[in-house]
């Protein structure tokens, strides 16, 4: 789970599914292969069947994780930019689950690789206003994956991984079209300027200063970081501006180089990364030994979502 403050927690539960295109499916539908070749429908209906099966499987390992039965969830926030179907892959992901049909469900779509963010902030409201709630939160972008967020852990059985402590929504100036995504024939479409890692990091300092001032924060090398990998030149551009030690984006870099950009799902796979590896490194907490740590994630818009996150004492987990 993530945890809130004051003791509100939830255990973050990720794990990993992907679905390949495969040499059957290629030779079956050429025109997914062939550059601007009109394909949308052939894109679509392979979607409306894998997506909602991916985010099963992510949600099933989340689920035993946590260790409760299924019918605890009371509420599901589902997100992908690859959804075009009523009732969507929410709807779907009930049924394949068997949660409860009073489930309360939420759907977020065509916000791109920010949306890891924009998911927790959104269960973090959901559970600190609604007493009991357990959040089951799948995302699904080039990878699959899902965290179970509430409030007030049972203390005695749910072990929380990390805190969402803040998370904060902004768009940043002179940033239009910097990064776009467009639905044609063809499929999703994306355009990037290649000013983007001149304008994150331009603007990155101040977004750090506004979610950590109130904690009294201001050096970024005391933290631990989950930061989307939007690409190397965008890494590149924040350690630099921020003259961050080069070991502070290795998860980041580890997800990049395995899995490549994944959209909003990545920063879920980064977070599980850092959480195991800290395990096994026998590090203090799940934050690599550290106490406070920062998500950032960035996309369309141009958008960023940053999360100030709280580790948690794995010795006492």
């Amino acid at each position: 789970m993530l945890a809130l403050p004051d003791g509100s927690g939830d255990k973050t539960m990720i794990r990993k599914r992907y679905m390949f295109l495969n040499e059957e499916i290629l030779k079956a539908y050429p025109n997914i292969g062939a550059y601007m070749a009109p394909s949308l429908d052939v894109r679509r209906d392979i979607m409306a069947v894998e997506v909602p099966k991916l985010a099963m499987q992510a949600a099933v390992k989340a689920i035993e994780e946590w260790g409760y039965p299924k019918s605890r969830i009371t509420h599901l926030v589902f997100c992908t930019t690859v959804s075009f179907d009523l009732p969507g892959h929410d709807y779907q992901l009930v049924k394949l689950l068997g949660l409860s049909p009073s489930i309360n469900r939420f759907t977020l779509s065509q916000h791109g690789c920010f949306a890891g963010g924009t998911v927790l902030r959104l269960a973090k409201d959901i559970a600190e206003n609604n007493r009991g709630a357990r959040v089951l939160v799948a995302l699904f972008g080039d990878g699959a994956a899902a965290v179970i967020i509430g409030a007030d852990p049972d203390p005695a059985t749910e072990r929380p991984l990390f805190q969402l402590v803040s998370a904060s929504q902004t768009l940043l100036p002179d940033s239009d079209g910097a990064i776009e995504g467009h639905l044609k024939e063809v499929g999703l479409t994306f355009h990037l300027l290649k000013d983007v890692p001149k304008i994150i990091a331009k603007n990155i300092e101040q977004n750090l200063v506004e979610a950590f001032e109130p904690l009294g924060i201001s050096d970024w090398n005391s933290i631990f970081w989950i930061a989307h990998p939007g690409g190397p030149a965008i890494l590149d551009a924040m350690e630099a501006k921020l003259g961050l030690e080069r070991a502070k984006l290795k998860a980041t870099r580890q997800v990049m180089t395995e899995y490549g950009n994944m959209s909003s799902a990545c920063v879920l796979f980064i977070l599980d990364e850092m959480r195991k590896r800290s395990a096994e490194d026998g590090k203090a907490t799940t934050g690599e030994g550290l106490e406070w740590g920062v998500l950032y994630g960035f996309g369309p818009g141009l958008t960023v979502e940053t999360v100030v996150l709280h580790s948690v004492a794995i010795s006492s987990r």
